[in-house]
């Protein structure tokens, strides 16, 4: 009985998103307020609705309910008690759940903490969000039901949760991306209310700013995490492999960089109005491709949920629809929309846009690089493949292009900026960071490497050029003659993102191209060395887990005579699926990974095991900590809230003496 609670809620969800997305609109179009007033009410109620449906499948997992199919393919009575918890967002049924749940979670947000936003905007927003909730939820009712029984007869135990997500990482990665994935279809929610209430000055970019902030810090989280994962679960050691499904993440992220800045130029100048509504289109919709990636089964993949075609067709419907729809509108509104007027080609909105462009073409490449291999398969050329060789040939040197305008936009002024001693610490910065990533590879030793120089030098110049600004804005250079205490949030939330870019930028480029590893054959007493370590072999044994037996190997670490550290890398063999996994053994440290995974057992009980000194890899992990860092704390700005507030009460007032 109680997964037909959990069916009837997701149920009146959908009937609930069907009144969210009717009614507000029609208030709106036939100026009656009281269909306009329904908006927050339902949007709460669908919310509650999600919440109860999620609660009972979880429930249905941590109470071994295996007549619900869902649960008995991916759960198992000795699966642990927290990843039978993040087990109910492990496969495809239970992710769109979790989507849906996160859509409804963001449209209470924007009930709740919309109060500054005329009522009947904040109306036609939900609304929108309500038609998004429609075509989630009919596809998850009519083809990815999460509460399909197995009756009259149950199985005793479960399949089992796929190994690759019984991690730690696995609990956190998805939440986190889907809050970012998500919550792009609140910008994209504003700028459908504004193209058809009409209203595009750049009112809408100050609304949609905050929101487009924190959705693009969880995308970046959740990205990171994923990143994080795949280094130390897959066993391959790598933190990035070009994979599709994680291009479908990065696209929609790298237009969501570039909305973000855009917003920005709109809100403070009033500039590039049309092209911010595109990229709020192009970010939610490449947020959807993403899914239609994911879950359609055209791609092949240890991310991938779902390999269903017919699946996949639903959601490329509906993905028209989005798309399709929300385009024609732009066809119609855009051309009314009202430029104020020129702008200074040296002044920060020029380099934001420099920036603004360079980000979009980034997204482009990526987009076909990974869609090509499909499209020459689907006019009958055969499979090709697209991998890193092609994805770093272009995105690299786009990278290094990006990171090069990124020092000039926070320096520059609004309007102009054509006082030349503005730029000057800029060229000192500039000097000092080529002189050292000139340096740099020399002093690690080794063979010369002109791309750790030119990363190195621009890694450290973006760092650099922020704490230049830095120290500007806080007084203790130029004379302004304030605290950072008083400097805007919004001012220290960009600086935390572009120094934590840096940072990542520095790993990638240090851990690209100075990585030392060896693939080895090696048993019990056989010793190798790794850089300055020696690393010995001391035992292999046999270990049985709560719902695995491991083979699990101890190498002691030597840094000269003395003993560093003991590792235990392990090859698991999970009992309800037989599946085998690489648990590696990692000693992350500030400068460098020791990394020792096991790989396949060889004759005479000698294994091939994979040793690698991996430096500053943790960098990249870091400066993306920082930037969403950076994201979280741009939205605290009280400039937000009190621009809102005014121009509402300018509106109501406005209508009062009409």
């Amino acid at each position: 009985m109680i997964p037909e609670i959990g069916h009837f809620a997701l149920v009146l969800a959908f009937a609930i998103a069907i009144c969210l997305a009717v009614f507000p609109l029609y208030g709106y179009l036939s100026n009656q307020q009281g269909f306009c007033a329904t908006a927050k009410p339902l949007a709460l109620l669908q919310g509650l609705a999600l919440a109860v449906s999620f609660g009972v499948l979880m429930y249905g997992f941590l109470a071994h309910d295996f007549s619900v199919k869902y649960v008995a393919d991916n759960s198992n009575l000795d699966l642990p008690w927290y990843f039978r918890m993040s087990a109910v967002w492990g496969a495809h049924e239970g992710s769109l759940l979790l989507w849906a749940l996160i859509l409804a979670f963001w449209g209470v947000t924007v009930a709740l903490f919309s109060r500054g936003i005329p009522d009947h905007m904040s109306a036609l927003v939900l609304s929108v969000m309500g038609m998004i909730s429609v075509g989630f939820l009919a596809f998850m009712l009519f083809t990815s039901n999460p509460f399909v029984r197995i009756l009259p007869f149950s199985p005793a135990n479960g399949a089992d949760l796929n190994p690759l997500l019984q991690d730690p990482g696995l609990i956190f990665h998805p939440p986190m991306l889907y809050m970012g994935y998500v919550g792009l279809s609140v910008a994209f929610a504003f700028a459908m209310a504004s193209l058809i209430s009409g209203k595009l000055d750049a009112t809408w970019a100050r609304w949609s700013r905050p929101w487009t902030t924190i959705a693009w810090a969880f995308l970046t989280l959740g990205i990171a995490l994923g990143s994080w994962w795949a280094y130390y679960e897959l066993g391959w050691g790598g933190w990035w492999f070009w994979d599709p499904v994680e291009n479908a993440s990065l696209i929609p992220w790298l237009v969501a960089t570039a909305l973000m800045h855009s917003l920005a130029v709109t809100e403070k100048r009033g500039l590039f109005r049309s092209w911010t509504l595109l990229l709020a289109i192009a970010a939610f919709s490449l947020s959807l491709l993403g899914t239609f990636l994911v879950r359609s089964g055209v791609l092949t993949s240890v991310h991938a949920f779902a390999n269903d075609p017919e699946r996949g067709v639903f959601i490329l419907g509906f993905l028209i629809v989005v798309i399709g729809g929300s385009l024609t509108l732009y066809a119609i509104r855009a051309s009314k929309v009202s430029e104020p007027g020129e702008f200074a080609w040296i002044s920060r909105e020029s380099f934001l846009l420099f920036n603004n462009l360079i980000l979009t073409v980034m997204a482009v490449s990526v987009l076909l690089g990974t869609l090509y291999p499909l499209l020459v398969d689907a006019v009958g050329g055969g499979k090709v493949s697209v991998g890193p060789p092609f994805f770093n040939a272009v995105f690299v040197p786009l990278t290094a292009i990006l990171v090069s305008g990124m020092a000039f936009g926070p320096l520059a002024k609004w309007r102009q900026s054509e006082d030349p001693r503005l730029f000057r610490p800029l060229i000192v910065t500039l000097i000092v960071s080529v002189v050292v990533g000139l340096a740099w590879p020399s002093i690690l030793g080794g063979q010369y490497s002109i791309g750790t120089a030119i990363g190195v030098a621009l890694a450290l110049w973006v760092a650099i050029a922020t704490a230049v600004d830095f120290v500007k804005k806080v007084g203790l250079y130029g004379g302004v003659g304030t605290t950072l205490a008083r400097v805007e949030r919004g001012m220290i939330g960009m600086w935390l993102a572009h120094f934590g870019l840096a940072l990542t930028i520095f790993g990638v480029v240090m851990v690209e191209n100075h990585t030392e590893h060896r693939d080895l054959r090696m048993g019990v007493g056989d010793s190798q060395n790794l850089g300055p370590y020696d690393v010995l072999m001391t035992d292999l044994t046999v270990i049985n887990g709560p719902n695995y037996v491991a083979d699990q190997a101890t190498f002691e670490i030597y840094q000269g005579d003395a003993l560093y550290k003991t590792v235990t890398p392990q090859k698991r063999r999970y009992n309800a699926s037989g599946m085998v996994m690489t648990e590696a053994a990692i000693d992350s440290g500030v400068t460098r990974d020791l990394y020792i995974a096991m790989g396949e057992p060889l004759d005479g009980g000698d294994w091939a095991v994979r040793l690698s000194v991996k430096p500053f890899v943790d960098w990249i992990w870091a400066g993306a900590f920082f930037m969403g860092l950076g994201g979280f704390v741009s939205i605290t700005d009280k400039r937000y809230r009190q621009r809102v507030r005014e121009e509402k009460e300018a509106g109501a007032a406005e209508g009062a003496t009409a």
